[in-house]
């Protein structure tokens, strides 16, 4: 039976008028189906939650404008100008904050360098009016080609993964560490070291460490030029950015692209979520019930605010990334190479610890086209040579051939684990922690072994289907894993710095991973009902598991460190079991895809599970060293205005002498820790804490612990101190003279009432338990 059209179902001509019912039936706005509410939502979930703890509608607005047109924009023109091909408009705009954010910094060195800091602003105000002025570049201002759409589930997930990193910062962050004195002065230790430096590349370049003055700053420190940027432009407080603000576009902007660097390697849009939430809840799995830092350490949730240099460098390699793997697969153009050269030096200043990993990355690519073709890609040696030339530069120039305390030591990692997990190791004091033998050290080896096993197990489905492995894309991915690991395997480092290599590779692992994991699941033709089962399968198994075997750490006196390694062996069993049950239910191939499943149900959100069983062990009333409520600890009062006085009245290049060495709570030994009097009054200071310095860290041998390192200048130490604890002519002139030192900032819980340093030089200011003298007036009091 044939259908004969109506009016209704022919489409109008030309010149008919569409009838009455045909305007009825034109598709209504839907907003629940807009491709804008994802963004809008979770951009409404920030502003609320940012202004719950503290930040002023005017500051998010200022910020908000200057990463609008002072970054996304003019790098977004860049990248359309550089970088042709399909992608979404959020992918395009990340591009181009990514591109932006690498452009400022490079700008913004040599605004400051000439004294007008805020001549930064010339790079984005020069950008638009050259693609407005130039024809060639007009056409820009639209899209090159017609964007792809993103389907609506996969823009809520990446909203939703988004409004998850801001509830937990605002629940882990936030909530810790106040704007505001005292709950400021409880923040942790890494904290006012971060701003101090914003401080300093606010007013000095090249900087130089401020909390000990004189010394060399070498350290990957573009994070804070970009934050020090963005202070002067739009005038909000640096420790509003830093701990509020700053952090939020580059884990956005982390975050598509990851997505998209997923998308592409897997094909699927499926694959750019799933890689996108592995990077951020992925963690060696704990069976444990209770919290170990080691195993659950270090992903982006835990990194995003502490450690800004790695975010800073996170989001800006993931770009690399992208545009490498289209070079290696093919797609090669001048303007790439130019963007990514671009990024590779930000990347060098912001996180240098890419470099080795990317280097490693190529070098396989190279090796494995030297075996396929008897000739390695030109793409991968371009690209080595521009990553070995930079890591050259960065060694000898940017950290002045400095160690940074990274020391061979096999198994350093899993031997500090190891005395973590059993309680034998010291952390209050300056002995060193009472490292397991090499045997115990190599049991703990065999766990993290098994455990990347289970997390990077889906990169085995690679063998699924041919060819997939040889991909360059692929390759130079487990390249930079392999480097990762092998790193944290073979290093040790004071701060756990080695496991940064690590966290570097996670999201390209995870991608591999996704991606091995979708193959095998199309070749075995697994139904999604059996994968979500499989999926929740492994998720019980690790609350089983945990639960029955009921180890908890650190390990209560008299359970033997055997017991660490019965969850594990149960683990393994459980597998052994599940593959054996389904090969002779199902068949090989789809008990292996079923398998895989379970296993990365287990690993990749291991973060999550690790939180849950910490919970768990807690509320079952285990010991949990990590996790227990530390001593309160006496804030001094005072050192927040004191600080915002000296800033206000002094000069940026004036340097500050201070009694205040150690954190607060560890005077006695002393950890050298204190940053705030550098961090709040943005001036440097002659010696204040020294433990992140290169000098300190060239010096850690793995025997005493970092922070109880004494001031390795022991005669500068006592003449500083003298001026607080015995104050006279002589010493006051000589800090004076031979040090320029212009103030003393006296923290008088430690001194008393400043000891009679008033009778030497002018008291200018006093706020509760702090000081402030002037030494300028010394020659008219006839010293």
């Amino acid at each position: 039976m044939t259908h004969t059209p109506s009016v209704e179902d022919r489409p109008a001509g030309p010149l008919e008028a569409v009838p009455a019912v045909e305007a009825d039936r034109a598709p209504r706005w839907r907003p629940h189906r807009s491709p804008w509410l994802p963004g809008l939502t979770v951009t409404a979930l920030t502003a609320a939650t940012l202004s719950h703890y503290g930040v002023s509608a005017a500051d998010m607005a200022r910020f908000a404008a200057y990463v609008a047109a002072g970054l996304a924009l003019p790098g977004t023109l860049l990248v359309r100008a550089l970088y042709a091909g399909a992608r979404t408009r959020a992918e395009e705009v990340a591009l181009g904050l990514a591109a932006g954010y690498a452009v400022e910094v490079l700008c913004y060195m040599a605004a400051s360098a000439a004294g007008a800091p805020l001549l930064v602003l010339a790079w984005p105000v020069t950008v638009v009016a050259a693609f407005l002025a130039v024809p060639r570049l007009r056409r820009h201002w639209r899209s090159p080609a017609e964007p792809e759409r993103t389907p609506l589930w996969a823009s809520w997930s990446l909203a939703l993964l988004m409004a998850f990193l801001v509830a937990w910062g605002a629940a882990t962050f936030f909530r810790t560490h106040a704007l505001t004195w005292p709950g400021l002065g409880v923040a942790s230790v890494d904290m006012p070291f971060h701003l101090a430096l914003v401080g300093e590349l606010r007013h000095h370049m090249p900087p130089t460490v401020p909390m000990v003055a004189g010394e060399p700053l070498l350290y990957h420190w573009f994070v804070y030029a970009h934050y020090a940027a963005a202070s002067w432009v739009t005038g909000v407080e640096p420790l509003v950015l830093l701990f509020r603000l700053g952090a939020l576009p580059m884990l956005a902007v982390l975050l598509v692209l990851i997505c998209m660097t997923g998308r592409r390697v897997t094909g699927s849009w499926a694959g750019g979520p799933l890689a996108a939430a592995g990077t951020l809840f992925v963690a060696v799995p704990s069976l444990y019930l209770g919290t170990n830092g080691s195993f659950t350490w270090g992903g982006v949730t835990d990194l995003a605010w502490t450690s800004p240099t790695q975010t800073f460098g996170a989001m800006l390699f993931t770009p690399v990334v992208i545009i490498l793997v289209e070079l290696l697969e093919g797609r090669r153009s001048t303007g790439r190479w130019v963007l990514v050269c671009v990024l590779l030096v930000a990347v060098m200043g912001g996180k240098a610890s890419y470099l080795p990993l990317l280097g490693a990355g190529l070098v396989t690519v190279a090796a494995a086209g030297v075996l396929r073709r008897r000739r390695p890609p030109w793409p991968a040696l371009a690209a080595l040579g521009v990553t070995g030339a930079l890591c050259l530069y960065a060694q000898t120039m940017l950290f002045g051939g400095a160690r940074q305390g990274l020391i061979v030591s096999p198994l350093f990692t899993m031997r500090t684990t190891l005395a973590e997990l059993t309680g034998t190791g010291e952390v209050t004091g300056p002995a060193a922690p009472e490292l397991p033998s090499a045997g115990a050290a190599a049991g703990i080896a065999l766990v993290y072994l098994l455990c990347w096993l289970v997390v990077w197990g889906g990169t085995l489905g690679l063998l699924s289907r041919a060819g997939a492995l040889a991909r360059p894309g692929v390759v130079l991915m487990l390249g930079m894993g392999a480097a990762g690991l092998g790193t944290m395997t073979l290093f040790g480092h004071p701060c756990r710095s080695q496991l940064f290599f690590l966290w570097g590779a996670y999201p390209y692992m995870v991608i591999v991973t996704v991606h091995g994991i979708l193959l095998l699941l199309r070749r075995s033709g697994v139904s999604l009902r059996a994968t979500l089962l499989a999926a929740a399968a492994g998720a019980a198994a690790v609350y089983a598991i945990a639960l029955s075997c009921g180890v908890r750490v650190p390990l209560p006196e008299g359970r033997p460190v055997a017991s660490l390694y019965l969850p594990y062996v149960a683990l393994a069993a459980v597998a052994v079991v599940a593959c054996v049950v389904l090969t002779v239910r199902a068949g090989a191939l789809r008990a292996w895809a079923l398998v895989t499943v379970m296993l990365a149900a287990i690993g990749l959100p291991a973060d999550l599970h690790a939180r849950v069983l910490a919970s768990a062990g807690r509320l079952a009333g285990g010991a949990d060293v990590a996790t227990a409520a530390p001593a309160p600890v006496a804030v001094p009062d005072g050192i927040l205005p004191a600080a915002r006085w000296l800033r206000a009245h002094s000069g940026a290049d004036d340097v500050v002498a201070t009694n205040a060495h150690c954190q607060w709570g560890k005077e006695n030994p002393c950890a050298s820790y204190h940053f705030w009097v550098a961090a709040l009054s943005e001036r440097r200071v002659l010696v204040e804490g020294w433990a992140y310095t290169a000098a300190n860290l060239r010096r850690w041998d793995g025997r005493v612990p970092l922070e109880y390192l004494p001031f390795w200048d022991a005669r500068l130490i006592r003449l500083n101190d003298a001026a607080f604890t015995a104050p006279s002519r002589e010493i006051l002139r000589e800090m004076r003279d031979r040090h320029g030192v212009r103030w003393l900032f006296a923290d008088e819980h430690l001194a008393g009432d400043g000891l009679g340093i008033g009778g030497f030089a002018r008291p200018v200011y006093r706020s509760g338990d702090y000081a402030v003298y002037d030494l300028a007036a010394l020659a008219a009091r006839a010293l």
